[in-house]
């Protein structure tokens, strides 16, 4: 038997994560971790650590992604239950010698490194749940883009600061010749 399995996320579907936040944070206390662009889910997720979990806020991108299908079916609400695991391989042969139906024949690997495999809701009792295992690129990937984060800030402040003062020039330039 493989490893234990551990929680690690509860994904919520929302359509305005900024309106949801207002509950998770300021209701309940939970802090946000970040805030995150994910293009190979066509989403935006709003991660919101626990101890020893993840509520994650999720926002289509897309209006024909499985996330915004899901959100037009059933509205807002619980997308599905993530769980850790050690080897997902030897899991996933777990499930399909159980007669486990699968969403994808094999694991997928994410855009941030992560292995992952969804088990369909008939298997569960109407439970989407994620099996995901965490690699070492999903660890550096994440750590790169936390080492990027301050000149991607920097950047888009200098083109905001460069723009307002293109703006100023424009109309005092627009001024001086009123005048």
């Amino acid at each position: 038997m493989p490893g234990e399995c551990r929680i690690h996320h509860v994904a919520i579907v929302v359509e305005d994560i900024d309106g949801a936040l207002g509950f998770w944070t300021k209701a309940l206390g939970l802090p946000l971790g970040r805030v995150e662009d994910v293009p190979d889910q066509e989403s935006t997720v709003a991660f919101l650590p626990t101890d020893g979990g993840e509520i994650e806020l999720v926002r289509p991108t897309s209006e024909d992604s499985g996330i915004s299908r899901f959100l037009k079916k059933r509205g807002p609400g619980i997308h599905h239950i993530c769980f850790e695991v050690d080897d997902l391989d030897a899991r996933v042969l777990i499930l399909r010698e159980a007669g486990i139906r699968l969403i994808d024949p094999e694991p997928t690997t994410g855009s941030d490194g992560r292995r992952m495999i969804f088990v369909h809701p008939e298997s569960t009792q109407g439970v989407l749940v994620e099996l995901y295992e965490t690699t070492r690129p999903e660890t550096v990937i994440r750590l790169d883009r936390a080492r990027t984060l301050p000149h991607r800030v920097l950047d888009r402040g200098r083109i905001l600061a460069a723009g307002a003062r293109a703006l100023w020039c424009s109309l005092r330039n627009a001024q001086i010749k009123d005048d």
